[in-house]
């Protein structure tokens, strides 16, 4: 059950707040739950951190342009195993390590995004890029 906690922030960052909620399409309280919420999964993995994109919201890696759930498919394509992946992307393993950790304690929200990539057909790629060249 959600509990209200109450926040007393400077100005600035109360400010910085309305203008963030603006762009989410929420009210301060929305913005300021999904924020803290967000910082509190980065507390607890490192690597992950929240961008906005075209599907909305989402936990990407840090330092790279990829997504939790675009990790997800290189792992899937080693066998979910995380030093196969590190070494496909060239990177430690402990950032593999803790972005499939992440996928794991989240597994709704990864598997919510690897539908919507797998539904998108060769149409809708035509559609969206229209002056994409196919080899």
């Amino acid at each position: 059950m959600p509990r209200s906690i109450h926040l007393d922030l400077p100005d600035d960052q109360a400010d910085a707040l309305d203008r963030v909620a603006a762009i989410l399409h929420k009210n301060p309280h929305e913005a300021g739950a999904l924020l803290i919420g967000e910082a509190l999964r980065h507390e607890q993995f490192p690597h992950v951190e929240f961008r906005d994109s075209a599907v909305g919201r989402q936990a990407c890696v840090v330092g790279s342009s990829l997504a939790v759930w675009e990790v997800v498919m290189v792992a899937e394509s080693h066998g979910m195993d995380p030093a196969q992946t590190a070494s496909h992307l060239r990177w430690p393993l402990s950032r593999v390590e803790t972005v499939l950790a992440y996928a794991r304690a989240y597994p709704e929200e990864i598997a919510r995004a690897l539908a919507q990539n797998r539904a998108v057909t060769p149409e809708d790629v035509r559609r969206l890029l229209p002056d994409a060249r196919w080899v």
